[in-house]
């Protein structure tokens, strides 16, 4: 008991100054956010008093909630589920044998490894009503008889900004994939040959079951990635009032600092309900990392 009591002590030495950052970086800031949710400040961020849950029910009488509610979620569901199936092609493809395959994997990371607001602020050049490059191309080829305002239109804006999103998480999500695809055993497609299956039974049989945990993975990475990305919905979305395209996490920000409200604490508010959502999809991951390793 002396030996395991000792242990014990001497693995909290150890792992101290891991948990003194942990408590730093995190457990402080989402603390102080907690506290400032249930606190009223004024419209200079001086300190006012308690709210209570005052702050929650002011949020949920938000006219613009629902609707950024709602685009969050197209936001989120369009890039992932686009990305998954283009990166699912692509990762396919940089799995067989080709000249040149180096090349295009080392090509692909460029957009990943990129400033999103560098990538961000390159397409709001490329989609530009004058000048861009986006609406040059299409002009010229008689696909549209006059340039299209892709980011103040609200029939293209969403879309223009979803592309963006799939442009920069296709890397990672290739990525991911690809180290699915070269786990996989070569023997059991040669099995499934030999027994005369066709390339599209062993994709289905065998492909896509070994790929599903790497295909979870993914996908709950990049929903957290996704729903996080402020510099992309800012910077494409930054000149458009109101927030009918915003995210709950740009609305948070313009609800703080850019809009006639001016309440940091209904916007701590809604950073809370936004940590909920992440740690949501964390648990989700957790269990889908935990169901891999009992599959292993």
């Amino acid at each position: 008991m002396r030996r395991r009591g000792s242990s014990r002590w001497q693995a909290l030495l150890w792992l101290g100054p891991s948990l003194a950052l942990i408590a730093a970086v995190v457990a402080y800031p989402v603390g102080a956010l907690v506290s400032a949710s249930l606190s009223r400040y004024s419209i200079t961020g001086f300190h006012q008093g308690w709210a209570g849950m005052g702050n929650y029910r002011r949020l949920l009488e938000q006219a613009a909630l629902p609707t950024v509610v709602a685009t969050t979620a197209v936001w989120v569901t369009a890039v992932v589920g686009v990305t998954i199936v283009i990166s699912l092609a692509l990762a396919q493809l940089l799995n067989e044998r080709f000249p040149g395959r180096r090349l295009v994997r080392w090509a692909l990371i460029v957009p990943w490894a990129a400033s999103l607001i560098m990538t961000a602020k390159l397409f709001v050049w490329i989609y530009d009503y004058y000048f861009g490059i986006l609406n040059h191309v299409l002009v010229s080829l008689g696909l549209v008889a006059a340039p299209v305002d892709w980011l103040g239109d609200d029939a293209t804006v969403m879309g223009a900004m979803v592309a963006v999103g799939i442009f920069v998480s296709l890397p990672f999500t290739t990525y991911v994939l690809l180290a699915g695809l070269q786990a996989i055993p070569g023997e059991v497609y040669e099995a499934a040959r030999v027994d005369g299956a066709s390339g599209w039974r062993r994709y289905r049989s065998i492909t896509l079951p070994l790929l599903r945990p790497a295909l979870l993975v993914a996908t709950v990475l990049n929903v957290i990635y996704v729903f996080n990305s402020f510099p992309i919905v800012w910077t494409l979305n930054d000149r458009n009032p109101g927030f009918g395209h915003d995210t709950m996490i740009t609305y948070m920000y313009k609800i703080a600092f850019k809009s006639a409200l001016r309440d940091v604490g209904l916007a701590a508010a809604l950073g809370v309900i936004n940590v909920l959502v992440i740690l949501l999809a964390v648990l989700v991951y957790l269990s889908t990392v935990s169901w891999r390793e009992a599959e292993a």
